[in-house]
């Protein structure tokens, strides 16, 4: 048995126990967005999935080597207390970018792969690319943290008055709305298989130097992020704020392109992790250059996904050792902590809940074919940044006025796009560039095709691109019966699927997070199993 922890921003655990994997990140236990820490709830909880007991673990994988004294010894002081003094006997570390490449590479079902990790730094480095074959990974190239392509686009996230390392993605969303007008190959380029940063700065320095390069004002950034946010996207510097963000997403996906021309050399598919794999626009590029078949982004591609990575590697490592190693495929990441009917209906009885009994998927199906907001809780959680159907919320992406509906009692930013989950079977009818097999994960971008832009425009972006979650029966068939279900209502193959928290919170994990949430957010019907709670 051998239990995965990542220790740091995004802390989580992952236990691989023979064929069996479960996996948790602590800010869905403890409730505290992307939570920095020694995941403790997290280890705990893999434990209790599994049957287990810290007696039972032989190897404890930590995700990162470089720790300063004190938080090594913080860190030491939280193994002994879970796994006794005998704990140093168990620990392997894996350097961080080594634990983001065997995510992907370990779940791609390749036995022959290149396996690429960009962020924004970890353990001194900011990518790395490996080839891997049989289950061998040899690095053959990296960039450090100063030359950090991650480092670059949270800099610009951040001189555009939004939090870096959290809302890169609505960087990516604005992109949408401006033109690239700056050329910005003078601040970050590809040398090699590396990147080179010209600007010498990393962090709040690159963001005071950008501020200076663009004439952007710095120190009113939040406030006009503010205004956008609220849907005042009109006015000067609002401009300026989508210009640069339109020029940093297309320097970025230049840069991914010519790294993806370059890797085609080496005959291989790609399978890709690192938060800069957060970037389904740039991972559509890399899609385009290599197919859908011979990209893999893992699910979990941010730090969050870590833990399962270094117990992945070190899995693979015994296998190899013992002539023992094949591929494996990664089928979904359902993975987390699930509720038996039983539970929810204790739960919803002590709460003085009225509920009912229902058919879920025809129960569900009218409900969105009535244009109502519904809160779905199903199953495992899904392990990592995406709701997949168990801990999502539901809406019909036909009517395009549930946007503003869903922004509103989800406090998010109106410039933010929803995105589909869509039976497996109509993917190449509603996906115009579609290579090969669908995208399960809601790792990549994809073009509309212009029935489905008219037909569902509230799950289709400005510039006409969509980011789908084909679902196939097989993986989960309470999601498919409610997508078919409402298909045929309506003749729609695909509904609209939203992460069901808060904006700012983590996504929920137990019945009584989706009570609240459900509660705060006024949607119109919850969905805990097979029991139906009315607002």
């Amino acid at each position: 048995m051998i239990l995965g922890i990542h220790d740091g921003h995004d802390a989580g655990a992952a236990l691989i126990d023979g064929g069996r994997v479960f996996a948790v990140n602590e800010e869905r236990l403890n409730r505290v967005k992307k939570y920095r820490g020694f995941p403790a709830l997290s280890v705990r909880k893999v434990l209790e999935m599994a049957g287990a007991s810290p007696e039972d673990v032989e190897i404890i994988a930590v995700a990162g080597i470089f720790r300063k004294q004190k938080r090594l010894l913080e860190l030491e002081e939280n193994l002994h207390a879970l796994f006794g003094p005998e704990f140093k006997g168990k620990v392997l570390f894996v350097e961080h970018h080594l634990a983001h490449s065997a995510s992907a590479y370990y779940t791609s079902g390749w036995r022959d792969a290149l396996a690429v990790s960009i962020d924004a730094a970890g353990d001194g480095l900011s990518s790395s690319i490996y080839v891997a074959r049989d289950g061998e990974m040899v690095r053959i190239a990296q960039s450090t943290y100063l030359d950090s392509l991650g480092d670059f686009y949270a800099s610009v996230t951040e001189l555009l008055g939004f939090k870096p390392m959290r809302h890169e993605g609505k960087v990516m969303s604005l992109a949408a709305y401006g033109r690239p007008t700056y050329d910005l190959s003078s601040i970050i380029e590809l040398n090699g298989l590396s990147f080179d940063n010209h600007l010498g700065v990393i962090g709040v320095e690159a963001t005071r130097k950008l501020a200076e390069l663009f004439d952007y004002p710095l120190r009113h950034s939040r406030e006009i992020a503010l205004q956008m946010k609220r849907g005042k996207l009109e006015g000067k510097l609002q401009k300026k704020a989508m210009e640069i963000a339109a020029s940093a997403q297309a320097h970025l996906e230049k840069l991914i392109e010519e790294l993806g021309v370059k890797l085609t050399d080496r005959g291989l598919p790609v399978a890709y992790a690192g938060g800069v794999a957060q970037n389904v626009k740039a991972n559509a590029v890399l899609r385009k250059i290599f197919g859908d078949d011979n990209l893999w982004v893992f699910p979990a591609m941010d730090d969050g996904g870590l833990a399962f990575g270094a117990a992945v590697f070190v899995k693979a490592q015994m296998e190899r050792l013992d002539g023992r190693w094949r591929p494996f495929r990664l089928e979904h990441v359902y993975l987390g902590p699930d509720y038996s009917d039983g539970q929810v209906e204790e739960f919803l009885r002590n709460e003085g809940v009225e509920f009912e009994e229902v058919d879920v998927s025809g129960f569900v199906s009218d409900a969105l074919a009535e244009g109502r907001l519904v809160g779905f809780f199903q199953g495992s959680m899904e392990f990592g940044p995406r709701a997949l159907g168990n801990r999502s919320i539901l809406a019909n992406p036909m009517d395009e006025a549930v946007k503003e509906r869903l922004n509103v009692a989800l406090k998010r930013d109106v410039f933010q796009p929803f995105a589909p989950s869509l039976r497996w079977e109509r993917a190449e009818e509603y996906l115009e560039d579609l290579n090969g097999r669908p995208n399960e994960f809601m790792t990549m971008s994809y073009t509309a095709s212009e029935s489905f832009r008219e037909l569902a425009p509230a799950v289709v972006h400005v510039d006409g691109t969509t980011r789908p979650q084909a679902v196939r029966r097989e993986i989960n068939p309470i999601y498919y019966e409610v997508i078919k279900a409402f298909e045929r209502k309506t003749d729609m193959g695909a509904v609209l699927n939203t992460s069901f928290n808060m904006h700012g919170e983590p996504i929920v994990c137990s019945p009584e997070d989706a009570l609240r949430t459900f509660r705060r957010a006024k949607l119109d019907l919850l969905i805990l199993g097979k029991f139906a709670v009315h607002q």
